[in-house]
């Protein structure tokens, strides 16, 4: 494969999914090769799409409002992505806020979006009651 015409690194194996293992680097100045098994850290651990929301949510500076505007998701999504890929990584299992509170934040994300009004949003928040 010629290096102006880069493919991007696989993190999945195309057929299974499985994680892949580096097995040879070579220098482009000098063309000395190294081979052996080597891991991704924890780039391995995410896929594609985690990949792509990392890219967007580091460009954005961890503004998850910018993240919002950036993929068109709303707020709740956001989240559930960025905990997706904590999980993925290998960290703590985000604390489950109740459900009634990620209905309460998509409610008030309608709101700020202007899906709704905010006669709409009391009378769904009082419901939730």
């Amino acid at each position: 494969m010629s290096s102006t015409m880069e493919q991007p690194l696989p993190v999945r194996c195309p057929l299974c999914e499985g994680r892949v293992h580096i097995e040879r680097v070579r220098c482009e100045a000098c063309a000395s090769a190294v081979e052996g098994r080597f891991g991704l850290d924890w780039l391995g651990q995410l896929s594609r799409e985690q990949l792509q929301f990392v890219k967007v949510f580091l460009l954005a500076r961890g503004k998850i409002k910018d993240v919002e505007q950036a993929l068109g998701l709303s707020y709740p999504t956001v989240v559930s992505r960025l905990d997706d890929v904590v999980a993925a990584m290998g960290g703590a299992a985000p604390v489950s806020a109740p459900a009634e509170s990620a209905v309460r934040l998509e409610i008030l994300d309608q709101l700020a979006s202007g899906a709704i009004d905010v006669e709409e949003a009391e009378r769904r928040l009082k419901k939730k009651r």
